[in-house]
């Protein structure tokens, strides 16, 4: 048996204002994807699944990138002829594997996946099983389902099943191709613009639990609750369930807005507590338990933002913290001017405030250089297993407080970065960091207590901030009108 492997993933803020262009894709091709077996991937995972059941795994292209603006039509264009290429060369397949995002926008295409995924069908022909995995912030289109056999999403946020996913869609290929029949998927979207919320505790844990309950049903093969993503002006914009039975089309729907009715029904239990840097810190400063882990949710990399916003830090520093640490703020010009002065070198810096207005001020200061690094990573808890090089890294020190400073766009994702500049993250008091979620995965076993830091930025939850000129009519929770099943 045969099964192709190839994706592009991006999760695109329309909101951002550059386009994003081919040159800041990460590109494998070939036998370089299947590097990636070993790490807790959606490409590792279904490599795994491959190895196990003795399947050739077919290697074309995927393509991939920091959540940023929308795509360059240029850009998209030439990744998905070469898939296309490469998959009618391949032929025959016995099955396809897609590693997709969901919220993919390229200028002049508003469904990214959908597009790609109608013109792999169209290459590969209706007999051959195509499956996919997605991030659960995608948002999705019944047009992009009716061609797929098979969509399978991340349960869980912070994103730690992705290789569990994958390792479902294989299994529905070979399933497939075993017992010789065709599933259904149905796509029910409700007017709702969800804030980013953990499964980890809380609504979401209580919400995910509902989801999987669905899946002890024997006609149905998935339920993928997609959160949607919020910081997108498309005509799908939206929450999500997607529903996959074994050949029901009826009960696929039924099942589906089951799921999206218990969810509309609960819709201000996600309305998220909103909290300044100053209320943040303040907050945080009042704890008895430490470490206070305060994530600055409103700018994370992971949504398109650039990683230099100044509101939080400002405000650590204007409160004269002790024992407190930022890990870390996205500015390669002080970075470099760090590595050339050395480690021992007090020098004067204008950290970040440079991609825009919108995610604070410049801030000039005189800093001791304490670490560096290359940034070279590996991470420890979501994708475990996978390279991470954020550029060279910089400790900072300034009136008591350390400061990470990295070179390229990433949220933190894990103790890594601290561990890499000499920082044990449980001798702090307070440590900030930017990320809406997925630093639970690395932090939340070690935090005391967790408050989130919501001052502007492109992925604040105020997202009533941000023009709405495509959406499909009156959305939650902007809108009081907004309606679903009345």
């Amino acid at each position: 048996m045969r099964i192709a492997i190839a994706g592009i993933g991006h999760e695109t803020n329309t909101y951002c204002k550059d386009l994003t262009p081919a040159s800041h894709f990460h590109v494998e091709r070939g036998e370089q994807i299947l590097r990636a077996r070993g790490t807790e991937t959606s490409i590792g995972g279904a490599l795994e699944t491959c190895d196990e059941l003795g399947i050739e795994p077919v290697p074309i292209l995927m393509a991939g990138t920091q959540p940023s603006g929308t795509i360059e039509f240029s850009a998209y264009d030439g990744f998905k002829q070469e898939i296309l290429e490469g998959l009618a060369k391949a032929m025959p397949l016995d099955g396809v594997f897609l590693d997709l995002h969901g919220a993919g926008v390229v200028d002049g295409i508003s469904d990214l996946e959908g597009d790609l995924v109608r013109s792999i069908r169209d290459v590969v022909g209706e007999a051959v099983p195509i499956t996919a995995t997605f991030d659960l912030h995608g948002n999705i289109t019944q047009d992009m389902a009716d061609a797929l056999d098979g969509g399978f999403a991340c349960h869980q946020y912070p994103h730690i099943d992705l290789h569990h996913r994958a390792r479902e869609a294989i299994l529905l290929i070979k399933r497939m191709l075993e017992e010789n029949f065709r599933p259904v998927l149905h796509v029910e979207t409700l007017p709702l613009l969800m804030p980013t919320t953990t499964t980890f505790v809380g609504i979401g844990k209580e919400t995910l639990a509902d989801v999987l309950a669905e899946e002890n049903a024997d006609d149905v093969i998935d339920v993928s609750w997609f959160h949607g993503f919020p910081y997108a002006d498309t005509p799908h914009v939206g929450t999500h369930i997607m529903v996959t039975t074994t050949g029901s089309r009826e009960r696929a729907e039924q099942v589906g807005k089951s799921v999206a009715t218990g969810i509309w029904k609960n819709r201000e239990k996600f309305r998220p507590k909103s909290l300044s840097a100053e209320e943040a810190v303040a907050e945080a400063m009042a704890s008895e338990a430490h470490p206070v882990i305060i994530n600055e949710t409103s700018d994370n990399t992971g949504g398109g933002t650039p990683g230099d916003g100044t509101h939080l830090l400002k405000a650590m520093l204007d409160a004269k913290l002790e024992k407190a640490c930022f890990g870390f703020i996205v500015d390669a010009e002080v970075a470099e001017q760090a590595h050339k002065a050395g480690v021992g070198a007090d020098i004067t810096v204008n950290l970040g405030g440079k991609y825009d207005d919108l995610h604070g001020d410049t801030l000039t200061l005189n800093a001791y250089v304490k670490a560096l690094h290359d940034g070279r990573l590996v991470m420890r808890a979501m994708g475990k297993g996978s390279p991470m090089h954020l550029g060279k890294l910089a400790r900072l020190v300034v009136d008591g407080i350390d400061i990470i400073v990295a070179s390229r766009r990433s949220q933190t994702f894990d103790i890594g970065p601290f561990l890499a500049v000499g920082i044990d993250v449980t001798e702090y008091d307070i440590v900030a960091l930017k990320s809406s979620n997925h630093f639970r995965a690395g932090f939340q076993d070690i935090a005391a207590k967790i408050v989130t830091a919501d001052p502007p930025g492109l992925t604040t939850h105020h997202i009533e901030v941000f023009e709405r000129q495509h959406a499909p009519g009156p959305m939650w929770p902007i809108a009081d009108n907004a309606q679903y099943g009345e």
